[in-house]
């Protein structure tokens, strides 16, 4: 079992359920999966760049990437219908639970001036975050990268409310800006 899974059922559930006062474990608002996004804008003039990019999505994620196309074809942009445009994978449970282990431990703590994430959730309990570079991670050399490439990275959770989805996200270690762990 992941570090972070066991985690979750060890100490995260407790507190979760003394703060909001859930009766029920299956009531705590718990991870569903964690969408990891690529959009490759240099994919329609160089088709490399693309393949590029899903060779490290799939270094960064443990699993193979499913590629996304255009939907439209737009002739300013030399886009067209079904052309590829980038990656993304879905990560679920022990995968999902490593790969937020590795975000939280190595790749955050590597990014440049770093003082912590926006604490903005979409409403529905769901946190995003976009990444400006693949080097963060340690499994990409950073010699054999072919085009620097940013990434978005969602956060889906089973949570009622942005308030419990923040306060689980943070207690799995998430370093907020406006939130420090010793509060």
């Amino acid at each position: 079992m992941a570090r972070l899974q066991t985690k979750y059922q060890e100490e995260i559930v407790p507190k979760l359920k003394e703060k909001f006062g859930f009766s029920n474990d299956l009531r705590v608002p718990r991870l569903k999966k964690i969408v990891i996004n690529m959009g490759v804008g240099e994919g329609v003039g160089d088709s490399r760049a693309v393949q590029a990019a899903l060779e490290d999505l799939a270094l960064i994620a443990g699993q193979k990437p499913q590629i996304t196309k255009s939907r439209k074809s737009i002739a300013n942009f030399k886009l067209r219908e079904g052309m590829a445009v980038g990656g993304r994978v879905t990560l679920r449970g022990r995968m999902m639970y490593e790969f937020l282990d590795r975000l939280i431990s190595v790749g955050l703590p590597r990014i440049r001036d770093f003082r912590g994430l926006p604490g903005k959730l979409d409403g529905r309990g769901n946190y995003t975050m976009g990444l400006a570079e693949q080097s963060v991670f340690p499994e990409v050399d950073i010699d054999k990268i072919y085009r620097v490439q940013g990434m978005d990275i969602t956060i889906v959770t089973t949570a009622d409310s942005d308030e419990e989805a923040k306060e689980l996200l943070f207690l799995f270690g998430l370093p907020f800006a406006d939130r420090r762990l010793n509060d």
